[in-house]
């Protein structure tokens, strides 16, 4: 028995004698008063209560917590679902010789209903690449265990909106109308020691419950990356991704994303989206496809004891200003280059990622509060908030999947021309050629090593200036025939091979 499960289950035992240790000293109590009183009470006093009429009085708090918690399922689990994904993916590595087989797949994920007309948040990577998305609503009836026939279980087609890699987020849409839905809990944190539950579909099992607590608030497993996570011990296991994680009032805490395993079973560190992130992601993707966050013109890097002693800074951690746009909105109020960050919108910024986060979460429509030290004194300054879309969003939005697709390259593309050409001209090394927008998820093509943003420039020795270029020349290809596109990537040349197939 490992030192978690003992704790756990020492804990489940130290509450119920609580509980009861409790009841017994109320009875204690109750019946030393009544000792007292007696010989003070009227001949006229009622008759003490029947033992029938004893088991009608008001339930113990064991059993109140478990009504509530019964109430507590039965008001959430209609708005969490099951989601089915199918796509392709290599074989098994248990027989070597199938290792470069591409088989069909299945997986499955849960989701939770956030709006009525059918809008649905998952994890990003429950339906990354998925040709096939269908979402099992849940059905109520069934026999008396709550179990649903097969044959009942209402399965419907789901197309996807966006998705967010950064925060591991997308969005889903079925036709269906008058959906039970879950409030998302973005105005107030939540709190360490906070009753949590986690709800989904773990190995597949439809609408699981468990409980735990918050352990641990803005934990951050990778600190090169802005996200942070709510820490819970509510049992999460593979499945239960996307689905939510649920405070007493049934309202969404976030949703449950990973966990941290060394058997690939839960262990109690368990990690979810707080709603905030969840509510921004959701709004952004509803409205535009994909996430729209805000810049201020300035760049920042965490400080290092070194950095601080040879700048002679008033601290040795948090977060400087290393970089401030001429002309920019941090630079119209007034923030400087060695300014420390103390915190932004009021949240507390001691690292990088603390207050790239911040910025995700801000509102394009308002100014920036930002508290900065400078020497020894603070300022508070007020930076008006510009939208940064990133060149892949420009792109996506003159994609036409029907003219854009070549199919033998698995790959969405664009010509470089129009006002797009004018844009990556001036930092292209070579301005022509094909710009790979995105790859197509429904088809099974060479492992070609491109990614969205590459600019093909050659194939094999055959200059691509268009679409139809590259059509042409890589039509003119055999099975087997060796591949060579030489590609601009990150302001450099590069060369990408591979065989057709």
């Amino acid at each position: 028995m490992t030192g978690l499960v003992r704790y756990r289950r020492y804990a489940s035992i130290i509450f119920l004698l609580f509980a009861f240790g409790a009841a017994y000293a109320q009875n204690q109590n109750s019946a030393q008063k009544a000792a007292t009183l007696a010989p003070l009470k009227s001949q006229t006093e009622k008759p003490a209560p029947s033992p029938a009429e004893t088991k009608t009085e008001a339930p113990n708090v064991l059993v109140q917590l478990n009504s509530a918690l019964e109430s507590l399922a039965a008001k959430v689990s209609p708005a969490v679902v099951q989601i089915l994904v199918t796509g392709f993916g290599p074989a098994r590595e248990e027989n070597k010789s199938e290792t470069a087989l591409i088989v069909r797949q299945h997986a499955v994920g849960s989701g939770v209903v956030v709006d009525s007309s059918g809008y649905i948040m998952t994890n990003a990577h429950v339906v990354e690449g998925a040709q096939q998305i269908r979402v099992a609503l849940p059905l109520t009836g069934g026999d008396s265990s709550g179990l649903v026939p097969v044959g009942k279980r209402r399965i419907v087609d789901a197309r996807l909106i966006g998705l967010h890699k950064e925060t591991d987020l997308a969005l889903l849409k079925i036709d269906e109308t008058g959906l039970p839905t879950l409030p998302l809990f973005s105005q107030q944190r939540p709190r360490v020691g906070q009753l949590v539950f986690a709800i989904g579909s773990p190995e597949g099992l439809q609408n699981s419950v468990t409980m735990g607590v918050v352990s641990a608030l803005a934990r951050q497993p990778d600190p090169s990356k802005a996200m942070t996570y709510i820490q819970t011990d509510a049992p999460i296991n593979p499945g239960n991704s996307g689905g939510p994680l649920v405070d007493m009032n049934g309202a969404v805490v976030g949703i449950n994303t990973f966990i941290l395993s060394e058997g690939g079973g839960s262990e109690g560190l368990g990690f979810a989206i707080p709603a905030r992130v969840v509510d921004f992601v959701y709004q952004s993707l509803k409205r535009h496809g994909h996430v729209h966050r805000v810049e201020i013109g300035a760049v920042a890097q965490d400080i290092t004891p070194t950095l601080a002693d040879g700048l002679k800074l008033p601290q040795r951690w948090g977060v400087v200003v290393v970089d401030v746009k001429p002309d920019g909105p941090a630079a119209s109020a007034g923030l400087q280059i060695q300014d420390i960050i103390l915190s932004a919108d009021d949240r507390r910024i001691e690292t990088l990622p603390a207050l790239t986060s911040a910025l995700y979460l801000h509102r394009i429509d308002q100014v920036v509060k930002m508290e900065i030290l400078r020497g020894d004194q603070k300022k508070t300054l007020y930076i008006p908030a510009v939208e940064h879309r990133d060149q892949m969003d420009q792109l996506l939005d003159a994609v036409n999947p029907e003219n854009s697709l070549v199919p033998k390259l698995g790959i969405l593309a664009i010509d470089i021309s129009g006002e797009i050409g004018t844009k990556l001209s001036s930092v292209l090394r070579i301005p022509s050629g094909v710009v790979v927008v995105g790859r197509a998820a429904d088809l099974i093509t060479p492992d070609t090593g491109l990614q969205a943003g590459d600019v093909i420039h050659q194939l094999n020795t055959t200059p691509i200036d268009s679409l139809a270029t590259l059509r042409t020349a890589i039509g003119s290809l055999k099975v087997g025939d060796p591949v060579v596109l030489q590609v601009e990537r990150d302001e450099g040349l590069t060369y990408v091979s591979f065989e057709m197939e």
